[in-house]
C-alpha cells in the first residue's frame, strides 16, 4: 500500500492521531474484550526524524480525557502522527467475513509525517478476534517496514492486508422534491440530475445483495449491513469540507490562512484542491441565495424551502429526523451552509472519492480489494515459501484460485 494513493484514493478516512485516536478501542469491552492497540514504542522508536519516544508515548497513548493543559499542548504542537484506522468498524464482522473465502484482517496503520511534508508508514497493526470467543478480545500482531529478504515480503503483505481493509472500508462508507420555479431548485437541479436513476440502477446490480460490490470487497455478503451499521455516525453538517478536515485533525482553524484553515498535511491533494473548489461553491451559492433571500424571513416563510426541508430531513433521513445538528432552516446563512454541503456532496466530493478508483484499483496488485489467506506464520511451509517465491505468495494471497 502506498501512502500517497491511499490519501489519493481514500481522502476522507485519514486522522490525527493526536486529535482522534488513543490506544483504546471504542468497541464494547463487554461483547469484544480488550481490543486495546498492540502498537507500542519499541516498533517505532528508530523511525522518528529527532520525536522522543515520550512524545510519541504522549501522542499514542494518553487518555482520552487528559486534562493536563502541558500535555496537551505538546501533543497537539508536534501534529506529526495520523492514523488509518479500521480495527473498529470491521472486528465485529471478521469472524464472519472469515467463513467466507475472504481471510483478512482488521487494521491500524500508524504514518509519520515526515519535514518533506510526506506521510511514510510506521507500523501496521493485523488483527483477528480471539479463537476462543469475541468476548476474550483481539489477537493482534505489529509488522514494522522491512526490505530485504522475507521480512520484506512480509511486510508487502502487511501493506497488501491494509490496503484491503482501506479499498472495502472506502466503497461501503463513502454518496428532494420542487417545483422547477423554486430558487433553490434552480441552484441545486444540474447537481441532482440523473442521480434517481443512477441510485435505481445501482441498487439493481451494484449495491444488491449479491450484487458487484459484494462479488469484489472483501466483507463479501456483509457488505451491505456493514454499511447501514457504519451510518449510524453520519451527520449532515460534518459533510462540510472544512468541517471534516478540523474534525480528523488534518487543519487547524487559522484566520491569517486562505479559507480561514492552515493544512497540516502540506501534500493532501484532497484538502489542497477541495478548499479551493469548496470556496467557489460557497460564494456562488451566497450570491444565489443572498440575490432571492433579501432577509432571514424570507427564507421563513418560503413555504416549498420548508416543505423541501422537511421532506429532506424526514423522508430522506427519517432514522436520524430528530437528531439536533440539523440545521433548522431558518436563516439565510443556513441556507446557503446547507446548499453548499448538498452540491459538494453530490459533485466534488462524490468525484474525489469515486472516479479515482479504478486508477489505482484495476491493476489488482497494486490496490487489492480482497484477501484469500492469513499471513504465513514462521514455521510453516507457506513462510519458507516466502523465501523461494515471495511474488507467487503475494498474489496468492490476494486473487481467487483461478487468478493466480
Amino acid at each position: 500500500m502506498e501512502i500517497k494513493q491511499a490519501i489519493l484514493n481514500n481522502a476522507v478516512i485519514i486522522e490525527s492521531v493526536s486529535r482522534e485516536f488513543s490506544s483504546a478501542s471504542n468497541l464494547d469491552p463487554k461483547l469484544y474484550g480488550n481490543q486495546t492497540s498492540t502498537i507500542a514504542p519499541h516498533h517505532i522508536q528508530n523511525q522518528l526524524d529527532g520525536l522522543t519516544i515520550d512524545e510519541f508515548k504522549l501522542m499514542l497513548f494518553r487518555p482520552k480525557a487528559i486534562k493536563h493543559a502541558e500535555f496537551h499542548l505538546q501533543a497537539i504542537k508536534t501534529n506529526r502522527l495520523y492514523i488509518l484506522n479500521h480495527h473498529d468498524s470491521l472486528m465485529p464482522y471478521l469472524r464472519r467475513i472469515n467463513t467466507t473465502t475472504t481471510k483478512t484482517y482488521a487494521s491500524r496503520t500508524l504514518l509519520f509525517l515526515q519535514h518533506d511534508g510526506r506521510l511514510r508508514p510506521l507500523a501496521i497493526e493485523l488483527s483477528l478476534p480471539h479463537p476462543d470467543g469475541d468476548q476474550f478480545g483481539a489477537v493482534s500482531k505489529v509488522y514494522t517496514p522491512s526490505e530485504d529478504g522475507v521480512e520484506g515480503s512480509v511486510w508487502q503483505l502487511a501493506k497488501a492486508y491494509a490496503a484491503v481493509n482501506d479499498s472495502g472500508v472506502h466503497q461501503l462508507i463513502k454518496p428532494l422534491a420542487a417545483s422547477v420555479s423554486a430558487p433553490f431548485y434552480k441552484l441545486l437541479h444540474p447537481h441532482f440530475r440523473d442521480t434517481m436513476n443512477i441510485n435505481a440502477v445501482a441498487r439493481q446490480v451494484l449495491i444488491n445483495g449479491g450484487g458487484i460490490l459484494e462479488a469484489t470487497v472483501f466483507p463479501a455478503k456483509y457488505s451491505m449491513e456493514m454499511s447501514a451499521v457504519i451510518y449510524k455516525d453520519w451527520a449532515f453538517p460534518d459533510q462540510a469540507l472544512p468541517v471534516d478536515l478540523v474534525k480528523r485533525g488534518i487543519a487547524v482553524e487559522d484566520s491569517k490562512s486562505p479559507h480561514g484553515l492552515r493544512l497540516l498535511i502540506e501534500d493532501y491533494p484532497y484538502a489542497v484542491d477541495g478548499l479551493e473548489i469548496w470556496s467557489a461553491i460557497e460564494s456562488w451559492v451566497e450570491d444565489y441565495c443572498t440575490f432571492y433571500y433579501a432577509s432571514d424571513d424570507m427564507v421563513q416563510n418560503d413555504r416549498e424551502l420548508q416543505s423541501w426541508w422537511k421532506e429532506l430531513r424526514e423522508k430522506g433521513h427519517a432514522d436520524k429526523k430528530n437528531e439536533p445538528w440539523w440545521p433548522k432552516m431558518q436563516t439565510r446563512k443556513e441556507l446557503i451552509d446547507s446548499c453548499t454541503i448538498i452540491i459538494w456532496v453530490a459533485s466534488a466530493l462524490h468525484a474525489a472519492v469515486n472516479f479515482g478508483q479504478y486508477h489505482y484499483a484495476g491493476y489488482m496488485p497494486n490496490r487489492p480489494t480482497i484477501s484469500r489467506q492469513f499471513m504465513p506464520e514462521p514455521g510453516t511451509k507457506e513462510y519458507e515459501e516466502l523465501r523461494t517465491n515471495p511474488d507467487k505468495v503475494f498474489l496468492r494471497t490476494i486473487t481467487a484460485r483461478l487468478q493466480h
